[in-house]
């Protein structure tokens, strides 16, 4: 029989990185068959939890310029783009996790022709 792998080879070391990285989230398909007084929050933690999935840490803590990036025109007209930027930060509590995500809010007049 052959023994099973304590963990994989992808994941064990990157994650112990510091990285930064940036992305363009369009909100608008999550808020699709959506009462219009969730949008907002809806959209929130549907940014935490793409955050969670792409920095692979548990825990995320989310800038207060995101939030004003989210709710420009109140709770059911959200803005269908945002530009994020995602860091991967070390923790300095001992008690809790060994990483965090901080996600805040790019300013950008246009969208168009990032790379």
């Amino acid at each position: 029989m052959a023994l099973a792998k304590k963990w994989s080879r992808k994941g064990h070391l990157a994650m112990n990185k510091i990285v930064t990285r940036e992305y363009t989230i369009n909100t608008h398909k999550c808020i699709q068959r959506v009462a219009f007084k969730k949008c907002a929050p809806g959209v929130l933690k549907w940014i935490q939890k793409s955050a969670m999935k792409k920095m692979e840490t548990p825990d995320v803590h989310t800038d207060t310029s995101l939030s004003k990036a989210v709710w420009p025109k109140g709770i059911s007209n959200v803005s269908h783009h945002v530009h994020l930027l995602l860091i991967r930060k070390c923790n300095e509590h001992e008690e809790s996790h060994q990483l965090y995500t901080l996600v805040s809010h790019v300013p950008l007049t246009t969208l168009k022709n990032l790379q």
